[in-house]
């Protein structure tokens, strides 16, 4: 349990009190995070929602903090070694957020300076809060691992889920030819102004043998790799201007945490869901 000394301010927050199924899932009151060096306080005015957050409240991960979340948007409330200043809209993702320290399911977080990224726009924050996780993840995939450029051909499996949305309109957006899969047919709307292609089975096309392909990864946080990095300014710019569509396909209120895990956890989401902190 991550829990600053008693006493100080205090903030809503969604706890963990137990692992097991939605009823674990607590809006109650605790200590609101103290600053420290090199890292930054946000205030939470969003956070998209992720299945790493269900594993976690299921007791089926290794590592779960009291406050659940690895993902938010907000504003700066404080930072105490000047890496970003007071009031600015920024975005924070993974370095153990929800796992080894409290995350994001509050009203404020405190985050390692590394694993946080300016993003000034005047998007709303439902929209803003659909972005770090999903398209940050996506975005190194293409960009970092794959290094893809206009004209090349790029197969994204999976590719209804709220990821596989955002690898498709990175990719497509860059100038890839995409050819996208689903394995549910109810889906297949989303996919729309892709052709469809008949008889695909790759399998039966292989040769016997095995096909072996090596790529590096990346660690979002390490001095190699900061968040900032990645150019989730210029995807919300994107957003902005009508050149990617990365609409939430649901926003709940912090008060309904349960019925986002419920529809998570039924396979309804239909994309990105997100939570809107007032």
């Amino acid at each position: 349990m991550v829990r600053e000394p008693a006493g100080g301010p205090t903030m809503r927050a969604i706890v963990l009190d137990r692992f097991g199924g939605l009823d674990v899932l607590i809006n109650t009151e605790i200590p609101k995070p103290l600053p420290k060096p090199g890292e930054v306080v946000i205030r939470v005015k969003g956070f998209g929602i992720n299945h790493a957050e269900m594993h976690m409240r299921r007791g089926e991960w290794a590592e779960a903090a009291e406050v659940s979340g690895i993902e938010c948007v907000g504003i700066v409330d404080a930072c105490p070694g000047g890496e970003f200043p007071v009031g600015a809209k920024v975005a924070a993702l993974m370095g153990g957020l929800g796992r080894t320290i409290n995350g994001s399911y509050a009203e404020y977080t405190r985050v390692r300076a590394e694993n946080v990224a300016l993003v000034e726009t005047d998007l709303p924050w439902d929209q803003l809060a659909a972005l770090p996780e999903t398209y940050a993840t996506a975005w190194t995939c293409l960009f970092r691992n794959l290094n893809i450029v206009a004209g090349q051909t790029l197969v994204i499996r999976g590719a209804t889920s709220s990821f596989g949305q955002a690898a498709v309109k990175l990719a497509v957006d860059a100038g890839a030819h995409v050819i996208a899969t689903t394995r549910n047919r109810e889906r297949f709307g989303l996919l729309e102004g892709l052709d469809p292609i008949a008889d695909f089975n790759p399998l039966l096309q292989m040769s016997s043998g095995v096909n072996l392909t090596f790529f590096g990864s990346f660690v979002f946080g390490t001095e190699g790799f900061p968040l900032s990095d990645v150019p989730l300014q210029e995807i919300a710019a994107k957003v902005r201007d009508g050149h990617l569509d990365a609409a939430p396909s649901h926003v709940f209120s912090f008060d309904q945490i349960r019925e986002a895990h419920r529809v998570m956890e039924a396979g309804e989401a239909g994309g990105k869901m997100v939570v809107v902190v007032d």
